[in-house]
């Protein structure tokens, strides 16, 4: 398990665009807010909206690969826009 301290507060928008990648789910009986996304056997996110941090857990086996493909996914979402453009 890893968390991660962002310069900005989480955003519903953010965990919507995490939705690309896995399984989004709204949680609030945890709390207002707070938001799960799961892709098996790879990584689980999970963190509220309005805080600094998120926590992510990794299966132990792809850890290397998951934990570069997190940190592209949120250093590329920036002002409620995804910036995965590939230059040609």
């Amino acid at each position: 398990m890893k968390e991660y301290l962002l310069d900005a507060p989480l955003t519903k928008e953010f965990f919507e665009y995490l939705g690309n990648f896995g399984k989004l789910e709204s949680l609030p009986a945890v709390g207002e807010g707070f938001y799960k996304l799961e892709k098996p056997d790879w990584f689980s996110i999970k963190g509220f909206v309005g805080d600094t941090t998120v926590e992510v857990r990794f299966r132990k086996e792809v850890m290397d690969l998951t934990a570069d493909f997190i940190y592209l996914l949120v250093t590329s979402f920036r002002d409620g826009t995804a910036e995965l453009s590939v230059p040609q």
